[in-house]
């Protein structure tokens, strides 16, 4: 494990385990979800690497390559492999500080036909946790790429989140994509009310400016600023549950599928990256 500390912040990685952050603390308080098990669902954030959420059964064609990647849902017989292979790798560390690190993933190619090299970089200081994330086409054809980041916050009966996006997609019983409900503005989908009013487990697109997260009952916030890559954002937030995900991500569900012009082509020894900010902040 890595602890970094500066500013306030403390964060703890897990770099065997799936690149992951354990936990990120402010002033002794929680930001996110603390690690609270074994498996890597159990960790407060874990990085998206080459591709965000499912592909449906695996499958893809770009008219150049075609594949089927196995389902890979821990524990579960899935049929819709996410996430791509960072958060299932162990992770190198290529630099260490008291307030940073960064840490390195190598795919050699497989059933995600091109190789690539992932790096994640984190950062604390003055102006909260920074994190990036890029990844390189280390493969001789242009590779589809998608990133992201799917950290868990915690939830109690007044956790507020407010986040404008233009649309909203409905999902299948298996979490596909099945239609968009799209507005010509973007609007605050939870209109102010708490977190727990809606149980959902989707993406909505168009972002406009950042996140937000507040627990009155602390009074706490987070901004979370998104890089401009990351136009999308995925909330999980199941009924009942102590926790609920704010995912920024570069493209809906099974982009690769259904909109392989939103993933990022990049060319042999092209690179793509993104990145996030989570700064802390008392409530009024």
């Amino acid at each position: 494990m890595i602890i970094l500390e500066a500013q306030g912040y403390r964060l703890e990685l897990a770099p065997d385990r799936g690149g992951s952050m354990l936990r990120l603390d402010w002033r002794g308080e929680p930001l996110m979800r603390p690690n609270c098990g074994s498996t890597i669902f159990d960790v407060a954030s874990f990085p998206l690497v080459p591709f965000s959420n499912r592909i449906a059964r695996g499958r893809f064609n770009t008219g150049a390559r075609k594949g089927r990647i196995a389902p890979n849902f821990p524990g579960s017989d899935h049929p819709h492999p996410l996430h791509g292979f960072g958060w299932l790798s162990a992770w190198d560390v290529v630099e260490q500080s008291a307030d940073g690190a960064v840490l390195e993933h190598v795919y050699p190619g497989g059933e995600w036909p091109w190789p690539y090299r992932a790096r994640q970089s984190f950062h604390l200081g003055a102006e909260g946790f920074t994190t990036a994330l890029s990844v390189t086409n280390l493969g001789d054809a242009p590779m589809p790429a998608g990133l992201g980041f799917h950290p868990y916050f915690p939830r109690d009966a007044q956790t507020l989140y407010r986040g404008r996006h233009r649309g909203e997609w409905y999902n299948t019983p298996d979490c596909l994509p099945s239609s968009l409900d799209e507005h010509e503005q973007a609007i605050d989908w939870w209109q102010g009310r708490p977190v727990d009013t809606r149980a959902v487990d989707t993406a909505y697109t168009g972002r406009e400016g950042a996140l937000e997260i507040d627990w009155p009952s602390r009074g706490l916030g987070v901004t979370i600023a998104p890089s401009d890559g990351l136009t999308t954002t995925v909330v999980f937030s199941p009924a009942g549950a102590d926790f609920f995900c704010v995912e920024p991500v570069s493209h809906a569900t099974d982009a690769i599928n259904r909109a392989p012009e939103t993933l990022t082509w990049l060319e042999p020894g092209g690179t793509a990256e993104v990145g996030m900010t989570i700064s802390a902040r008392l409530l009024a």
